[in-house]
Parts: C-alpha cells; structure tokens; sequence
C-alpha cells in the first residue's frame, strides 16, 4: 500500500534536501507547489511535496530560545534605571509581535509598525520625528540570489537596497551612531552596505539566516546596559543564534541611564 502524505496549509513542516534543519508553516499551496515561512528563521520558501516532511513537536514549535538579557547593574534598591526607547520597523506582523512580546518581558518601551520593505525609506523619517527613538530596528525579510552573482551587488539581494536607504534616511535624521543606534538587515542581507550606510548592527557577514530575535536580542541588550559601559561585542554576538555569521557590528556603549536615589 503507497501513503500519500497529506500536507495542508497550515502544518508545520521541515524539507528532507536540507536535512530537516528548519521548521517552516504552509503558507499557500499553489499548482502543487507548497510556500513556507520559518518560525524562528526570517524566511521564506517553496517545496515540492516530496521534498516535505511532517514536524510533529508541537512544544517546540514557537518556542524561543533561551536567552539572558544583560542586567548586572547597581542594587536595584538604591538606584533607578531608565532604559532608551525603541522602534521597530517590520515587514513581517507574526515577527513583529514575537520581538514586541520579547521587549515588553524585559520591560523596554517599544514601538513597532508593520512596514513593507520597499516603503520603509519613505516612513523611517516620519517616524523618528513621531518617537524620537534612541534605538532603531529594520527588519523584515530578504534574500541573496547567489546564481546572479557577486555578492557585493545591492541587485543580488531582495530587499538589502531598501534596508540601505532606509537607514541612510535615519542617518539624516540623527548622524551620531551614540545618539541613535540602528540594528539593521534579515537573513543573508548585505552586511558591509548596511554598515556603510551608517547601522551599528547588521546582518549578515556570511550571508546567512538569522533567527526572529537576533535583531531584538541585540537591541535588548543594549537597551539594558548602562551608559558607562562598553557591550562585549563578542558576548553580545554569542547570545544570537548564529553568532557572528549572523550578525555582526560596532563597538558601543550601553544606553541604560542610572539614577539615584530609588
């Protein structure tokens, strides 16, 4: 007897041809074609049906990894602290709300908005003059298309270019990289353009998928960390999912204010 595998729009899935290394949700099914996007990875992808297998672990499926926020600070109980205000731009909603949930359990004031890569360049401005963060994320989703070339081409990629522009207009709002920091790129985005463009933070130096969190996660970190202390950027990069093929950056302070007294 031959088992067809019934696969529907919705099921949670991993592809056999890349060894079942990421777990991806049917989004559409499409002239027998299945199109799939991660749950952690920043990732978008299509399937033959032959190629997919069934991912049964229900408990894992949205489970974000384990990860501690830097808070070695003063006694808690003589001083106060006032950690910066973040903005979030993402094309991506479910992504967004994952990062949103992440900030608010560590008590930093975010604000998020969904925004098509291709029209953040537009919006950033606004904005930035609307909430005057201290950090900023762009974010979504992109794509190196290593058949059409170099890699240093902005044209190779799906959405680098617009990630570029769009922190070369925050650049103009804000030029100081200690003033505004900027956490920029997805999954296998130009890494040096982004960096170039005036981004403490980017993705990504190998070209790789980066998980949901990385940007939030280095965001986070910086958020809660105070002024007169140095990130190790080193640690900081180990706390991301793929270290430093994922993301990569500047050296930088925190931007935690202390006060005192309680």
């Amino acid at each position: 007897m031959v088992i067809i595998l019934e696969i529907k729009k919705g099921d949670y899935v991993t592809r056999d041809s890349y060894n079942n290394d990421i777990v991806f949700k049917v989004v559409n099914i499409k002239n027998g074609i299945f199109y799939l996007k991660g749950i952690e990875e920043r990732l978008y992808a299509d399937s033959p049906l032959e190629d997919l297998k069934i991912y049964n672990e229900d408990e894992d499926k949205e489970k974000e990894f384990d990860v501690e926020i830097n808070s070695d600070m003063v006694d808690r109980n003589e001083f106060f602290f006032l950690p910066p205000k973040l903005c979030q731009l993402d094309s991506d909603e479910q992504y967004l709300e994952r990062c949103l949930k992440f900030y608010k359990k560590n008590n930093i004031l975010a604000i998020g908005k969904k925004i098509n890569e291709k029209n953040m360049p537009e919006q950033v401005m606004q904005l930035l003059q609307e909430y005057k963060p201290d950090i900023l994320i762009i974010t979504g989703h992109d794509a190196f298309y290593r058949k059409k070339g170099s890699m240093d081409d902005l044209n190779n990629y799906k959405n680098s270019a617009y990630f570029v522009k769009t922190v070369q207009v925050a650049r103009k709002y804000e030029k100081s990289h200690e003033k505004l920091v900027i956490i920029a790129g997805a999954c296998q985005s130009n890494y040096e353009e982004l960096i170039k463009a005036g981004a403490n933070f980017a993705s990504s130096p190998k070209r790789v998928n980066i998980h949901t969190l990385d940007p939030a996660i280095i965001a986070s970190t910086i958020a809660l960390t105070e002024r007169n202390k140095e990130i190790d950027i080193v640690e900081l990069l180990e706390k991301t999912k793929y270290g430093k093929e994922g993301m990569g950056g500047l050296l930088c302070n925190g931007l935690m204010y202390v006060g005192y007294p309680r």
